[in-house]
């Protein structure tokens, strides 16, 4: 049986995620040259969607009895650094950016299937995991559709 604190540290380590996938989405945004509007349009709304999510993720915590996590994780401040250097020496390209975002995005989904394998989350906290999958895996499948699309 999960306890409560179990629940606590399970959507804190999910609200870590989202603060590490908006953080590199605006380090994306820094790097996009002007000729993709349509990639910062995307970058943009995957922000938002990622302060939505954090957002409920951080209701239920305060529900639970916890305080919501304002930190990121070591594997994105690790991943946000691999960013820096493979900028460096990729350049800025969008095939790159691409799949530097598709990395995180692999991250993200990893975070959600191992909350989702956690014992028994409550029903509501489960279904609630299990929709915001879903988001992050249309999210995940465009940003390959595009990478796959660039040459």
């Amino acid at each position: 049986m999960i306890t409560t604190d179990n629940t606590i540290e399970i959507l804190n380590d999910l609200v870590a995620i989202h603060n590490d996938r908006i953080l590199g989405y605006e380090r994306a945004l820094k790097e996009l040259g002007d000729n993709n509007s349509d990639l910062k349009h995307l970058f943009l709304n995957m922000i938002d969607e990622s302060r939505r999510i954090k957002m409920d993720l951080g209701s239920e915590v305060q529900v639970e009895g916890g305080t919501i996590e304002s930190g990121t994780t070591a594997s994105g401040t690790i991943y946000r650094a691999w960013m820096d250097v493979k900028a460096m020496f990729t350049g800025h390209d969008r095939k790159s950016i691409l799949s530097s975002c598709e990395y995180g995005e692999d991250a993200a989904q990893k975070a959600y299937n191992s909350a989702l394998e956690e014992g028994e989350l409550p029903r509501h906290i489960r279904t609630m995991l299990m929709e915001q999958q879903q988001l992050l895996k249309a999210s995940h499948d465009q940003i390959k559709a595009l990478r796959n699309a660039t040459f």
